[in-house]
């Protein structure tokens, strides 16, 4: 992708981003999301979401398609201090979807991700702690997107949790989006299932609060996550100082 494309995308994407300041923001938006009134995508940027609209004109269109976004990680903490601005909460899926899953308790949720044992044992926890009073419709991670609108149709969840991964949720997300004609919120949660569902430990405390929870995912999956956090992360670096250069004198 040409340099002059990426730096757009990088532009559109950043225009999008909420940056939430403080809890009371953050609970005001919780309000909002637990009651819209038509279908609705909440989806996360991180910085692997960042090289990925750098290198996918489909990603890109699909993540820009989605109604809220929030910064997710301390590389894009990174970019916001590179460009003056401040970042505001670090709002990550893993910690913000449980009290979202809360709030629509009572309500039909559909859990559509991962895959057996962990989405039961997810669709257990939640019902055990999160939300007893709600009927869950599960499915795995592995159909196509035309499948999951259809499920959608039938079930008419009131909430839909989407644990597949970039970029095949947000392209779900954005088909969910123009096809259900009610109100609905799909949020892109990542790994979200598999943590509640324990196929995937949680960093302690600690390393939550410095930011540095991709180091602890690494050093459990350094397989699959390496050419995202130890190639990637300095490749957003040099993408994020280029943005800089190129757009703030």
């Amino acid at each position: 992708m040409s340099h002059h494309l990426w730096q757009s995308h990088w532009r559109t994407l950043i225009s999008k981003i909420s940056l939430l300041q403080t809890t009371e923001e953050l609970q005001h938006q919780i309000n909002v999301l637990s009651s819209t009134d038509h279908a609705h995508v909440l989806a996360f940027v991180n910085a692997h979401a960042m090289n990925s609209v750098a290198e996918s004109v489909p990603f890109f269109n699909a993540l820009t398609t989605a109604d809220t976004l929030y910064r997710d990680g301390i590389g894009m903490a990174l970019m916001y201090k590179m460009l003056s601005t401040p970042a505001g909460l670090n709002l990550n899926g893993t910690d913000l979807i449980p009290r979202l899953i809360i709030q629509f308790n009572g309500r039909p949720i559909a859990l559509y991700g991962t895959q057996e044992p962990y989405i039961g044992k997810a669709a257990h926890a939640i019902t055990a702690t999160l939300a007893p009073q709600s009927h869950l419709s599960l499915a795995n991670g592995f159909l196509q997107a035309t499948d999951y609108v259809a499920l959608a149709l039938e079930q008419r969840p009131a909430l839909i949790i989407l644990g597949m991964g970039m970029p095949k949720q947000e392209q779900v997300a954005a088909q969910l989006r123009q096809q259900l004609g009610f109100a609905c919120l799909i949020v892109c949660g990542g790994a979200i299932i598999d943590f509640l569902g324990g196929k995937v430990a949680r960093a302690p405390q600690w390393m939550r609060q410095c930011g540095l929870e991709w180091i602890y995912r690494l050093a459990l999956e350094p397989k699959r996550l390496f050419k995202r956090y130890v190639q990637g992360n300095p490749v957003f670096i040099g993408r994020s100082i280029s943005y800089k250069l190129q757009n703030q004198e």
